[in-house]
């Protein structure tokens, strides 16, 4: 069967309301006062919001919508939406398609159903919706998606865009001081940048029917591992798979009709596990993106009779998954501030700019390590290829000796970056860069931007670019503070870089973040090491952090104190549910498939020892006592956590319940999932409850 071809070019954008839509679809005027609001952020006259939404709807009815929804992101970190029709009734007893402005511009969901940290009770439950126009518009399932900000009725903040629109712009103008001062007076905004790679695993979903843990949890509590895991480094950048080609393939282009700019795709280390990398974009329109990106995932692979884990560890001992929060910060026309150009050492303004993101990562390593804070991401920071939570930067050679002379007050001698041989005439000589790559850093410069890799896959990239955004303004807000009024601006910037070398550079590490010896340094040098949500959370409502974000009108307190309950009130309730699930798996299925094969077993040793009286039958004897001893194990953790569990309720506010589940529930889990996988080994497929390790990974 000849396979259908598409135009990227002609498919790309096709579900979008973009610019080009726009164009075509709004008289000038009114397109004009739009792209104001846009790009200056003018307000939007009523007038022109409704000649917006009649060209909307008629463009996404053309396209089959019959609905409008204003499609948001509560504190959840998932996506919000509830559906109208277009249909208005006629006198004629008959419906017209109709769409105004102020349907457009607000809705109203029910804000006290959302997590909202105390902020809203059920007796206060009106919460307003409102048209974010930074980001387009677009038609998925036959509905109209407007994306929107969320706030309550009394105006506290209910998402994650609204503080990243504020982040956003507050960078700007901090960053445009600073370029003042350097004889930039073209530029009027500033923009951070965003790539957010996504892994994520694919397993059959008949598989993943049978196994509980993996429905209500998106991770497995319980499996043996495979003869067979990520040994071999024969899957990364491997062969992809037909089924998986075919699953790739229609998510592609999926994510093309909506815009999102889809461009790499390719096998992770860990066997069924994969990425999708993108291409950079607004953070406001990436977040948006990359929302999108894991609910298509999903959609499309259940087409392909599969499913998508985005769980940060869905299977022990082999990678998790993380997403890649590949950062920068551009200016209107293009110019990228965080390229170091052909002579870093002599770009004075790429060197200010960088040492703001030093500062700020230094002084604020605890948000940056809160941003990524998850049960799930618990698991996966601190090994193949997670990097470890200790926050630290990775600069690479030639720009830490840059900074190392600044700070001596020497002269930079130079990189020798040099070309590699390949010593065949038809291969080309490569031109070798003057850093390498840190997998194991947090936070890595890699050429013209930082990637932030501590991120989990399930996460909402929001949250992590929220604090990056804040605590890069906070430092070049005082930066400008400093040298405006200087009659040498580059002298001074580098005098200030050369302070901020000696007072931060303990946050530069470019080794192995792995090492013992990497954590006995870093507690050394006074960094921390906020090993689980637990630990990094507290710190959250630290004075300084508080203070920070109320100076730059982030978060009110109260805004603050709503978030801070709401992520540990989240990771109590995702262990209670493991535990829960995890106990009746246990109960329900492993303690009856393991009483079933002992004594299966028992009886043929009886059988056996009728027929030939004296016949020793060590073999079944033995693995019956050891069977027998599991079980029994098994039975006493499965009570004790059953206990436990039931002790959570009586804890009393929600850092005392979140420790409560680390210190007790956690380990009472680990203890019997040892035990569980230590019988599965041991018992046969057909009689074993559940598809295997090697059954799950292989078996796409």
């Amino acid at each position: 069967m000849e396979e259908k071809k598409i135009s990227i070019p002609h498919i790309f954008g096709s579900h979008v309301f973009n610019d080009d839509v726009m164009q075509e679809r709004l008289p000038k005027d009114v397109y004009r006062s739009l792209r104001k609001t846009i790009d200056q952020g003018k307000d939007l006259d009523l007038t022109v919001a409704n000649a917006v939404a009649s060209a909307m709807k008629d463009w996404a009815v053309e396209l089959g919508a019959t609905h409008f929804t204003h499609w948001f992101q509560p504190l959840n970190g998932v996506t919000a939406e509830k559906h109208d029709s277009f249909i208005t009734p006629a006198a004629d007893g008959r419906v017209i398609m109709q769409f105004s402005g102020k349907e457009l511009i607000r809705g109203e969901p029910d804000a006290s159903s959302f997590p909202s940290g105390g902020l809203r009770a059920t007796f206060e439950a009106r919460g307003y919706t409102a048209w974010d126009p930074t980001s387009y518009a677009f038609v998925k399932g036959g509905s109209l998606y407007i994306p929107t900000a969320f706030c309550s009725y009394s105006g506290e903040v209910l998402d994650k865009k609204t503080p990243l629109l504020r982040s956003m712009e507050d960078l700007s103008q901090a960053a445009v001081r600073i370029l003042r001062l350097f004889g930039d007076t073209q530029t009027r905004r500033v923009t951070t940048t965003v790539g957010a790679e996504q892994e994520y695993f694919l397993v059959d979903k008949a598989l993943f029917d049978r196994r509980p843990d993996l429905r209500f949890c998106g991770r497995t509590l319980l499996g043996a591992k495979a003869p067979k895991g990520q040994e071999l480094d024969d899957h990364y950048f491997g062969s992809i798979k037909p089924r998986v080609a075919a699953f790739m393939k229609e998510l592609d282009e999926e994510l093309w009709k909506l815009g999102i700019l889809a461009k790499t795709k390719h096998n992770e280390v860990a066997p069924a596990q994969h990425e999708l990398a993108p291409i950079f974009t607004t953070s406001n329109i990436a977040t948006d993106h990359n929302q999108l990106t894991m609910e298509t995932m999903r959609n499309v692979a259940a087409r392909h009779g599969l499913v998508c884990l985005l769980h940060e560890k869905p299977f022990a001992g082999v990678n998790g998954s993380g997403k890649h929060n590949n950062w920068a910060i551009s200016t209107d026309s293009g110019k990228n501030l965080l390229d170091p150009g052909k002579s870093p050492a002599e770009n004075a303004q790429f060197l200010l700019f960088l040492a703001a993101v030093i500062k700020g990562v230094d002084e604020y390593q605890d948000l940056l390590r809160i941003s990524v804070a998850s049960a799930g991401n618990d698991h996966r920071l601190g090994a193949n290829e997670a990097p470890p939570a200790i926050i630290s930067m990775f600069l690479g050679d030639e720009l830490t000796a840059v900074l190392d002379a600044i700070e001596k007050g020497k002269t930079y001698g130079g990189a020798a970056a040099g070309t590699l041989e390949t010593g065949v005439h038809v291969l080309p000589d490569l031109t070798r860069d003057t850093t390498d790559r840190n997998r194991t850093s947090p936070f890595a410069f890699t050429g013209n931007k930082f990637e932030f890799r501590s991120l989990g896959s399930a996460i909402s990239i929001a949250c992590p670019n929220i604090m990056l955004n804040t605590i890069v303004a906070e430092e070049l807000t005082q930066f400008a503070k400093a040298l405006e009024g200087s009659k040498d601006v580059k002298k001074d910037a580098i005098k200030l870089v050369r302070q901020v070398v000696k007072e931060h550079k303990r946050i530069i590490f470019n080794g192995d973040g792995y090492s013992q010896a990497w954590v006995r340094e870093a507690k050394r040098r006074g960094l921390l090491n906020l090993k689980t949500t637990v630990d990094a959370l507290p710190h959250y409502m630290d004075d300084k952090n508080v203070k920070l974000f109320a100076d730059h009108k982030i978060y009110t307190r109260a805004e603050m104190e709503a978030r801070y309950e709401t992520i540990l009130e989240e990771y109590a309730k995702t262990l209670n549910i493991e535990a829960l699930t995890l106990s009746e798996m246990v109960r329900r299925d492993v303690i009856p498939a393991v009483c079933g094969y002992v004594g299966k077993l028992a009886r043929g040793v009886k059988n056996q020892r009728l027929a030939v009286e004296g016949l020793a039958c060590r073999a079944q004897s033995a693995l019956i006592a050891k069977l027998s001893n599991l079980l029994d194990a098994a039975y006493d953790q499965v009570e004790t956590l059953d206990m436990l569990a039931e002790g959570s309720k009586t804890q009393k506010g929600v850092l005392p319940r979140a420790k409560y589940f680390k210190t007790k529930i956690i380990p009472a889990m680990e203890a019997l999932r040892a035990t569980v996988d230590a019988m599965e080994v041991d018992v046969p497929n057909a009689l074993w409850p559940y598809p295997s390790y090697g059954d799950l990974m292989f078996r796409v």
